[in-house]
């Protein structure tokens, strides 16, 4: 079993099923040479041609072999996704798996977790922190919160809150640069960068009629949350989500020199869901209680300077 090679096996199961190779990659969200690489990789392996390779013919035809792997593939790999959704199915409905971000999850999610369990016991709340999008169905997540710009097709998706943008900075190093408070004082300051599209420097000083600023200088970090941990570390100006910075302002980490200078995102972040006849009782109770949170949060998103 070990030496079986799965990827190209599941490929050629979906060339087979879609009878070209085109149209498996788009099944399959790949290009099309990643999928002739892989029945390559299969013929390879078997030692025998899958595919008949006649000149003048484009429709896609197998010899006996590539038949037989073909419908044995299939008939498998779709026998396994049916048992593993079974499987899923069959989960324990107080069993509740959500995805977003390493950034959200770290300093929106995980501080208020403790209140959730609090309230609901009962629910085993797990969570999944990747980067890019995943595919609910794929990973078997019963819901995600994504930031951008939602809807998104296939998905039941809910408006979760709205995104405040502003600059912030380390005190120390507030206080070594001279105490900043005007806008046009940002020229003389590292901008800190971070990869997401919406929430640039570049906007930003558009939205606020700021000019003179060179906002293509200065680091970049990959998430949000590293961008805020180079403030804290004195390193430059963080263009600070304010959702995501809510613990550093209250704690004194950071300060918001440039009051009421901020950027709102609408619909920054989703709730977003399979869609499915019904929701468990469980997935209920979290949406419900997400919503419940972005009510309840107070606008913590000043500090004293």
């Amino acid at each position: 079993m070990n030496k079986l090679p799965l990827n190209a096996l599941r490929a050629f199961a979906v060339v087979y099923e879609t009878g070209g190779i085109r149209p498996a990659a788009r099944q399959l969200e790949i290009t099309h040479s990643s999928v002739s690489k892989h029945v390559h990789e299969l013929e390879n392996w078997i030692g025998v041609p899958l595919l008949l390779k006649e000149e003048g013919v484009r429709a896609l035809q197998f010899t006996a072999q590539g038949e037989m792997i073909g419908r044995a593939a299939l008939e498998n790999m779709t026998a396994l996704a049916q048992s593993v959704e079974q499987v899923r199915e069959n989960r324990r409905g107080n069993a509740v798996m959500v995805s977003t971000t390493p950034s959200f999850a770290a300093r929106w999610l995980l501080p208020r977790l403790h209140s959730f369990h609090e309230a609901f016991p009962w629910i085993e709340l797990s969570v999944i922190a990747e980067q890019k999008p995943l595919d609910l169905s794929e990973q078997g997540v019963d819901l995600a919160i994504r930031m951008g710009q939602g809807p998104w097709e296939g998905y039941d998706c809910h408006p979760l809150m709205d995104e405040p943008l502003f600059p912030v900075m380390n005190t120390s190093y507030w206080l070594k640069s001279g105490r900043p408070t005007r806008l046009s004082e940002l020229a003389k300051l590292p901008l800190l960068h971070d990869r997401d599209p919406r929430a640039g420097w570049a906007e930003w000083c558009e939205a606020m009629k700021v000019g003179d600023i060179d906002t293509r200088s200065g680091a970049r970090f990959v998430s949000s949350d590293l961008v805020l941990r180079a403030a804290v570390q004195g390193l430059g100006v963080a263009l600070a989500r304010g959702r995501l910075v809510e613990d550093d302002l209250a704690s004194g980490l950071l300060i918001r020199p440039f009051e009421g200078e901020e950027k709102i995102l609408k619909d920054a972040y989703w709730i977003v869901l399979p869609r499915v006849e019904r929701q468990s009782l469980a997935v209920s109770k979290v949406v419900t209680w997400l919503q419940e949170q972005v009510t309840s949060t107070k606008g913590a998103f000043t500090a004293d300077s």
